[in-house]
Order: C-alpha cells, then structure tokens, then sequence
C-alpha cells in the first residue's frame, strides 16, 4: 500500500503539471507507467523549487533535496513519496547516480540569475534534459546494456530538442520573470529573424537525430515516445510560423483539442504499424 501511494503521488504530480507527457505515458506499455511517473515526479519537483520557491531558501531546499535523495537510494525507503518512488526506479533498472548529480547540478545553475555562454548551455543541456532521456531510455531496455548504448545517443538528442523548445517557447518569461537567457550570442532585447532561425536549425537537427531511436525502441515504448515527439515537433512548427518579435511577448502553446488529435493519430499509426 505504501509503495502504490508514493508512485501515485508521482503520477498525480505528471498529471497536474504536464498534459503532454501525462498522454505519452498513458501510450506506454502499463509496466512503464509508474517508473517513467517517478522520474518525472523527482524531476519535476527539483524544477519547482528553483523556479517557483521565491520565498524561501531555494539553495538549501535544493541541497536538502539532494541529499534525501541519495539517502533514500542507500537506504531503499523514503517518507518522502516523491523520493521514494524515485529511489526504487533507479535501483530496479540501475540508473546511474552520474545522471541523478548532472541534473541537479544543472538544476543549482538555475539559482543564478544568468546569460549562459556555449559551455554553460551544453552542460545545462545535458543535465537538465539530455540525462532525463537517459533515465526514461534506462526503464525501456529494461536491463539490456547492449541496446541501451545503441539508442543512448537518440535518447540524448530528443531531450535536448524538448528542452530547446521550451526554452525558445518560455523565453519572454524566463527573461522577464527570472533573468535567465539560456541560448548562447542571443541579446534578448535584439533578438533578430537569423537568431531564431540559427536556433531553430540545431532544434531541427535533435529532431531529426531523435527520430531515428524511436524507430529502435522497444514496442511498448515506442508509441509513447513517438507521441511527445509528435506533440513537440508539434509545438515547434508553431514556433518557427511565428515572428522574433511576437516570441520576445508570448508564449506559445499548443491546445488540448491538438494533443488529443495528435494522441489519436499516434494510436491510428501504432495499429497500422507504421511507428
């Protein structure tokens, strides 16, 4: 009963917070649902006491975070549901603790108000989003060491391209509300049409490179997988029709009537086997 709680409250934390990734993992094969819950609930919340904890220590909560975490994994239990479905993830499919410092070691860099220069962004980028596919790419081999080296590079790629979209999407905000500029050479108060557009090439890249491990993953994981694609790929499409300008003012999102068109097609393609 206590195991079926904490993993629920992970999946009540993907619920409330992301309606994109809550559909790509109801697409799961049901034996990855609570794991790939339990990162999101442990990444999630590490995210959420740097960008929104104004009020209080966000540096010590971090740390604490930190260390309950790894507490939690040497000692196999946690009252701490969050961290507690978290540790038996990682212990069941032997995720490396160099993932789980790289991520929040990244998310530390976030305490700082900063413009970040190219080794800053990749670090960031590789912490913040590229280990997360490497997490989620962990529970799909299911063990197998082999497979996992062979798709870990895709896995990389299509975190990174997440994790690039919303930075192009959240711009206006992250820069207003939290001071951070997150790509390279950009001046935010002269972001120009070939800034946007040299972002949106690396952007394309990711995609493109991430495409190809999808089509290797496991079938359980696919159609999942392939659905927050889709629904990204989705939101870029959107982004790139859209002026340097009008990003400086809004952001962009992609409507609940979209996603579910898209949770639609992506069932259609699985059935006729084309993904």
């Amino acid at each position: 009963m206590f195991e079926k709680t904490t993993f629920g409250c992970s999946k009540l934390i993907t619920r409330s917070y992301s309606t994109s990734f809550t559909l790509g993992i109801q697409t799961l094969d049901r034996k990855f649902h609570d794991p790939i819950y339990g990162i999101y609930g442990f990444v999630r919340y590490a995210d959420e006491i740097v960008d929104t904890f104004h009020d209080f220590d966000k540096k010590m909560l971090l740390s604490r975070y930190g260390e309950e975490t790894y507490r939690a994994i040497d000692e196999g239990i946690s009252l701490n549901p969050v961290l507690h479905s978290f540790q038996k993830v990682v212990k069941q499919y032997n995720i490396e603790r160099e993932l789980i410092a790289a991520f929040l070691e990244s998310m530390e860099m976030d305490l700082e108000n900063r413009v970040y220069d190219r080794n800053a962004y990749d670090k960031y980028i590789y912490g913040s989003a590229e280990v997360v596919g490497l997490m989620c790419l962990r529970v799909f081999c299911e063990r197998d060491g082999a497979l996992f080296d062979k798709l870990k590079v895709y896995a990389q790629s299509l975190g990174a391209a997440f994790q690039k979209v919303n930075f192009l999407r959240d711009i206006q905000s992250d820069f207003s509300e939290r001071g951070r500029v997150y790509f390279p050479n950009v001046d935010f108060n002269n972001f120009s049409v070939n800034g946007k557009q040299q972002i949106e090439a690396d952007i394309q890249k990711d995609f493109d490179n991430a495409y190809i491990g999808i089509l290797g993953l496991p079938s359980g994981a696919r159609k999942g997988v392939y659905l927050a694609y889709c629904y990204y790929l989705k939101l870029f499409d959107r982004i790139k029709r859209i002026s340097a300008a009008r990003i400086q003012q809004e952001r962009i999102r992609v409507p609940d009537t979209v996603k579910l068109a898209l949770l639609a097609k992506t069932w259609l393609q699985r059935s006729l086997k084309t993904i």
